[in-house]
């Protein structure tokens, strides 16, 4: 079992580290609000008082952080106080150039660095099933993989430094799009008298089918687990979502490719969180599409 310091304990981060613990990791955490720090020293992570203490002699340091300049400016105090050839995964999801930068402090440092951002919400963080795509060498996976796969059911590595971002921000421009298309087509169905139960049964067995029906249907019924059965209390905030969004159309405009309607769901979800919504699921776009005043 590895000593591991995870920095970052919030919604994802605090369940993630759980997880550790629960495989048998010593993992040592740290984050800037005292409640957060708290609640994961109840499952079992030792609270530290800052960034150093908590990885002092850490074999491996995860960070879980909202942006890529918090990453940038977590990491070199990281790298700082570890031993050189310490594995650093980063497991936020950022933009790639700042993904990259911090792979080159990694390297500066004689450290190894992974980006590994995840896939499957604060659900998939607490029942330990999230997706890992990874970024980095291949020496640096093969040493984070049991660790990752402590936390998670399935671990692509996705290639060289800042794969794992890139192919994040294309998978969560795919979903955004694809919720708000099948928000819209049950927005249309309700009009044309149908109901959910019968677009569902024709929708996620045929060529319409996709995971935000399937596993993750916008409206009340089908889909028991699914936020629009509780209120569309989040799996995965509007926020986050207009947030991977934005990433996608940087992206995009970094490298020229041409992404429209990625850069219309962007602008969809800025007016659904403008409306206040940012803290519910994204899911709950519908109402949004419905027409209805929030």
């Amino acid at each position: 079992m590895a000593r591991i310091a995870f920095i970052g304990l919030g919604n994802m981060g605090g369940p993630m580290a759980a997880n550790l613990v629960k495989a048998g990791h010593e993992v040592t955490g740290f984050d800037l609000a005292a409640t957060v720090l708290q609640a994961a020293e109840a499952t079992g992570v030792v609270p530290a008082s800052h960034i150093s203490q908590a990885v002092s002699g850490a074999e491996i340091v995860v960070t879980m952080l909202p942006q890529g300049k918090h990453v940038l400016t977590a990491w070199p105090d990281i790298l700082a106080s570890v031993a050189s050839g310490t594995l650093v995964i980063d497991c936020s999801t950022i933009d790639v150039d700042s993904a990259r930068k911090a792979h080159e402090l990694a390297r500066t440092a004689g450290c190894l660095s992974l980006d590994a951002p995840v896939s499957g919400g604060t659900g998939g963080a607490t029942a330990g099933t999230l997706t890992f795509m990874a970024g980095g060498s291949d020496e640096a996976f093969e040493k984070a993989r049991p660790v990752l796969e402590a936390m998670g059911k399935k671990i692509i590595h996705c290639g060289e430094a800042g794969a794992g971002q890139a192919a994040k921000i294309c998978n969560n421009m795919i979903l955004g799009i694809s919720m708000i298309g099948v928000c819209e087509a049950f927005a249309l169905g309700e009009k044309l008298g149908l109901s959910h139960q019968a677009l569902f049964d024709v929708a996620s067995t045929s060529s319409g089918q996709c995971w935000s029906v399937s596993t993750y249907c916008p409206v009340p019924g089908p889909v028991p687990a699914s936020p629009a059965n509780n209120d569309y209390k989040p799996g995965f905030a509007a926020a986050l979502m207009l947030k991977d969004l934005r990433l996608s159309q940087e992206a995009a405009l970094s490298t020229g490719a041409s992404t429209p309607l990625g850069a219309e769901a962007a602008q969809l979800y800025a007016l659904f969180e403008k409306q206040g919504n940012g803290g519910r699921d994204f899911s709950a776009i519908i109402e949004m599409l419905r027409g209805r005043s929030i």
